[in-house]
């Protein structure tokens, strides 16, 4: 029997949307919600089958609204993200599972653990981001020149830089490596390492080509929900929160995760040395053995 199988599902949400999901590993394993970034899809990187399968994890890939072949939800906030994994759960008949949530899918794995406390375990963001409004951050400081100038124009000029992502969607649509490159160009040496290898470099365009299948929307929406408030309290996450982060990031610098674990109350911080951003895929497994774990609450 192969462990690498993946079963396809649609879930559709309670205003008649639908969610395409993805799901991998041992099919009586501990559910777990696996988050993709900005942009992504459910096809993002994701450990082997036969790993998924020896850890004990039933992995649930979902395609956020706009991405892939979920249906758009314009004007999404982050905190949708938690009925939209409700929906997915529930079409898999789940009461309790685990989140994580890679780089942009990081404040939504916090929205579900803040909003859905009865249903979610354990919860991790790896190399994720703080609030665009954070409050004591210099939220920009320490990324990438192409990063600030993307999110500047975002700020200033929200038209023209929809037209970008509408540009740069449709040529990575048509040709994935350029955006492979336009990134790896950007990034530290530790991430050059991860994404030089052939199989991480296949999933990432495989990820792109599904992101922008209807088009820009779902990266658009990422960027809109990011910009605007979130959405939900940070201080009402109750469980268990592991907040990872490779220290040479300069995509979402770690500066982020420090300024989420003085907020969440549960919260556990992991800052690794020479690992960027892109170390999240390595660790992952690592951070799956995390979640299926069950720990006792610590009185703060």
């Amino acid at each position: 029997m192969s462990h690498d199988r993946v079963s396809h599902h649609e879930a559709k949400t309670h205003d008649g949307r639908v969610l395409t999901y993805d799901v991998t590993g041992h099919p009586d394993g501990e559910p777990v919600f696996l988050l993709h970034g900005s942009p992504g899809s459910r096809l993002g990187p994701k450990p082997r089958g036969s790993i998924l399968y020896r850890l004990g994890v039933r992995l649930i890939c979902y395609d956020r609204p706009g991405y892939g072949g979920s249906t758009r939800d314009e004007h999404r906030s982050v905190a949708d993200a938690a009925g939209d994994i409700r929906a997915v759960a529930a079409d898999l008949n789940l009461k309790r599972f685990a989140v994580v949530g890679r780089s942009g899918g990081g404040p939504h794995a916090l929205a579900a653990a803040a909003l859905l406390p009865e249903m979610v375990t354990n919860t991790a963001v790896l190399v994720g981001l703080a609030p665009s409004d954070a409050d004591g951050l210099d939220w920009l400081g320490g990324m990438t020149d192409g990063n600030v100038r993307e999110y500047e124009t975002a700020h200033n000029d929200w038209p023209k830089h929809v037209e970008r992502l509408r540009l740069k969607a449709d040529q990575a649509r048509r040709n994935p490596e350029i955006m492979v490159d336009s990134l790896r160009g950007q990034m530290t040496d530790p991430d050059r390492r991860v994404v030089d290898d052939i199989g991480i470099r296949r999933l990432l365009t495989a990820t792109y080509v599904e992101a922008f299948a209807q088009g820009p929307y779902g990266w658009i929406d990422d960027v809109a929900a990011f910009r605007s408030a979130w959405g939900f309290d940070l201080a009402a996450i109750t469980g268990p929160v592991l907040l990872w982060h490779g220290a040479e990031d300069n995509f979402s610098p770690v500066s982020h995760a420090r300024w989420l674990a003085e907020r969440i109350p549960q919260a556990e911080i992991q800052v690794q040395a020479s690992t960027a951003h892109f170390g999240a895929v390595e660790i992952l497994p690592e951070v799956l053995n995390w979640l299926t774990t069950e720990r006792p609450l610590v009185p703060r």
